[in-house]
Order: C-alpha cells, then structure tokens, then sequence
C-alpha cells in the first residue's frame, strides 16, 4: 500500500514539475513572439526609409565614379605645374647623379585609382 501511495505522489509531483516547465517555456515563447513582431515593424520602418534615401545613394556613386575617373587627369596635371614652377635640376657632377640609397620615390596615387605603370 505504501508503495502505490508513494508511486501516486511521485506522479503527481512530476506532473506538476512538468506543468511549470511548460508554462514558463509558454511565457518565454509569447515573449520571443512580441520581440518579433517588434522587429517586423521595425524593419518595415526602415525598408520605408531606405527607399526615400536609395536615389540619393546612387548619385553620390555616380558623382564619385565620376571624380574617381577625374583623379588620374588632374594629378597628371598637377605634376606638369610642380615640374613647370620646380626650380631647374644641376648637371650631375662627373656623370653621376645623387639617388637616395632607397632609390626614387614613385607616388602610390595612381595605383589607387586604378592606373597602372606601363613599364611593368
């Protein structure tokens, strides 16, 4: 007798156990739906934004495809001033020019947009 008392209490305390298990897992399930549904409106307010903006993006991506092409022109440009105002270069002494140890110096610029030395 004392056994199927016992086998009816243990029963019933794993029913219960297992009622406040689903009900928290009900309530955490309820609350992950409200975060979604958050997020829904969320991304529909943004999706609406983006919209209004997305013309604007692609011509400052036209404009700046635009300058990036300029670039190459108006550094060539630049360096036909620079060699125009430079002060004029003495003759190398016996034939020799002074060359830095770490050799000519050559600007990165045009490798930046795209240019590329022919002699390479």
């Amino acid at each position: 007798m004392t056994l199927i008392v016992l086998t009816v209490v243990v029963i019933l305390a794993l029913t219960a156990v297992l009622a406040i298990f689903l009900f928290i897992i009900g309530v955490l399930l309820n609350r992950i739906a409200d975060n979604l549904d958050d997020c829904l409106g969320n991304v529909k307010t943004i999706a609406t934004q983006a919209e209004t903006i997305i013309p604007g993006v692609e011509h400052i991506n036209r404009t700046g495809g635009v300058v990036a092409g300029a670039l190459p022109l108006l550094y060539g440009g630049a360096e036909k001033i620079a060699a125009k105002l430079a002060p004029p270069v003495p003759a190398p002494v016996n034939g020799h020019t002074n060359v830095p140890s770490s050799g000519r110096r050559r600007s990165r610029l045009m490798d930046t947009v795209g240019m590329r030395d022919r002699h390479h």
